[in-house]
């Protein structure tokens, strides 16, 4: 392997092991909460129903109540929901994502299952939580259905009906919800309520310290993404951001929540808290109580088409790198699904993926190497000139250039081919890593799952970079790179040259290791191209010789 090409591998390891700075750079503290921003200390105490003025409390909102239920399937999801909160989700499965062997993704756990809340601040300065004597006159049994179904809800309040209802569809993972809070405006201080998502989303890998490097709450706000940064268990705080809202989500790695308003929201609110290794988010949009308030949940898998669809920008919450590396992973993502269309097996998606990659720097590649060659063709003079000038760098550089203009060597044209496939090369990086579709999805023996490491011995053992089991695919990508260094031409002493491919090699095997199988299996088809390119390039080119002028 060529310098140059060691240079592309040591600026991708640098982004590896900068990750999860990254993602801090991808999600940071934008500068525009100011004024606008309040915060809610959370250690008072939370407001209790008997705390309520009387006129806002019926005697059934005070008893102890059964919450009925629906249950709602359709061919995406299962859902239960029941009465409380005016319609809170208890049960979410997703029909199509597994959490093992046999368990399917629920992404409502005993942390968010208080979802879909309402509450607010009384002119007597009380904060109102709506959670108890919500009534339907619903009696369907939805079941599986084709069309869409709504539950409405009804509370009464000092003789005053308030009202909020869910609408499902059977092929969107979205509920649009519909809430009447402007009969009871006159007890609402500033006419102003909140409707929240509490407790975040459930982690669903296996390599969680990895999933934390997703997780995180995003509020966006005037075509910027905002996201808290975690505080200390005892000194959490609600910030509230008095600013038109697009929508608030919190998401994983591979799934995300987000309360989208019809027409921006007043404001926001957002609760970020760390406790050790676990983080916990809650999100909330404020809505004028004036008039019937908007919205939609979308609950589900970061597929791209179904967010994109959303509108709202709500597409900036998915995970594809650096603005000016976004288009070129859109893309990236576009063809590999494209691909899939005709090819059911994700693995041979990337088989031929890397093969048309390959095609697409074929004369990137080929410049490089000739370039490569050049230099190796004139190493012997330059080495001369090296021991002839050692005491004098001024006379060896102006010796040198001259070297280079007479046999038509221009050092730069062997590492510019591979500067310019950087950002290809970072945005291949960001799809396959964080693609939900290659979640779940087998290629062949024993590689099960491409979004995971294809491990097959448990050493019992956690080793600094290496992680705790032994995969396959990074032992034969590190097969596939010495081979490939090997084959390629290069200026360094064999030495030199052997000393890069053991340190290479070590390196890229103990980083890779608790890498997904997809992105693994993708350099690794990678390698091998490449190793067949260069045979292909050597076996036409002529070994370039050293002109005399």
């Amino acid at each position: 392997m060529d310098r140059n090409s060691v240079l592309a591998f040591l600026l991708i390891a640098l982004i590896i092991l900068l990750m999860p700075e990254y993602y801090k750079l991808l999600y940071p503290d934008s500068g525009f909460v100011d004024s606008s921003a309040v915060v809610i200390d959370n250690n008072v105490p939370k407001e209790k129903e008997a705390k309520k003025p009387v006129n806002l409390i019926d005697l059934e909102d005070i008893k102890e109540e059964k919450h009925s239920s629906f249950n709602i399937e359709t061919n995406l999801y299962k859902a239960t929901v029941n009465n409380k909160n005016g319609g809170s989700l208890t049960f979410f499965e997703l029909n199509n994502y597994a959490l093992n062997d046999s368990e399917l993704v629920n992404l409502v756990n005993e942390k968010n299952i208080e979802n879909l809340g309402l509450s607010f601040r009384s002119v007597d300065g009380d904060i109102i939580n709506l959670s108890s004597g919500w009534k339907t006159e619903n009696q369907f049994d939805v079941g599986v259905f084709t069309s869409s179904k709504t539950i409405n809800y009804f509370k009464v309040i000092d003789g005053k009906t308030i009202t909020k209802s869910l609408t499902f569809y059977p092929d969107r993972y979205i509920i649009d919800l519909a809430i009447d809070l402007s009969n009871v405006s006159g007890f609402v201080s500033q006419n102003t309520a909140s409707v929240y998502w509490p407790g975040g989303l459930p982690l669903t890998e296996p390599n969680i310290k990895d999933e934390l490097t997703y997780y995180s709450a995003v509020v966006y706000q005037g075509e910027e993404k905002y996201s808290p940064k975690t505080k200390s268990l005892g000194q959490e705080k609600t910030e509230r951001m008095l600013y038109p809202t697009d929508w608030v989500g919190v998401r994983t790695k591979y799934f995300f929540t987000a309360l989208v308003p019809n027409e921006k929201a007043p404001g926001a609110e957002v609760l970020a808290v760390e406790d050790g290794a676990s983080k916990e988010f809650g999100v909330g949009l404020l809505f004028n109580t004036l008039s019937p308030f908007r919205s939609t949940l979308y609950l589900g898998p970061l597929e791209y088409s179904r967010i994109k669809a959303l509108g709202n920008s709500l597409d900036q919450i998915m995970n594809f790198g650096w603005a000016f590396i976004r288009p070129i992973s859109k893309g990236v993502h576009w063809v590999l699904l494209f691909l899939h269309n005709y090819i059911p097996n994700y693995g041979f998606v990337l088989l031929l993926f890397s093969v048309l990659i390959k095609i697409i720097v074929y004369p990137l590649t080929s410049k490089s190497l000739n370039s490569t060659r050049k230099m190796q063709a004139i190493q012997p003079l330059l080495n001369e000139l090296k021991e002839k000038h050692k005491n004098d760098q001024k006379k060896f550089a102006q010796a040198q250039m001259s070297l280079f203009k007479e046999h038509g060597v221009n050092p730069l044209s062997g590492c510019v081919p591979v500067l310019l496939q950087m950002p290809l090369l970072f945005a291949l990086f960001t799809v396959f890593r964080s693609s939900i579709e290659l979640r779940g999805a087998p290629f062949v023996l024993w590689i099960q799952d491409l979004s995971r490491p294809d491990v097959v011995l448990d050493l019992g053992i956690n080793l600094p970079l290496y992680g705790s089991g032994v995969a396959i695919l990074p032992l034969l990508m590190g097969v596939t790179m010495f081979l490939q260094m090997k084959s390629a031409p290069t200026g360094q002493s064999p030495g030199q040259q052997k000393l890069m491919m053991y340190f290479m090699n070590g390196f890229f095997v103990l980083i890779f290791n608790q890498f997904p199988s997809g992105l693994v299996l993708y350099y690794t088809l990678f390698n091998v191209l490449t190793i067949v390119q260069q045979k292909y390039l050597a076996s036409r080119q002529e070994k370039p010789g050293i002109t005399n002028k």
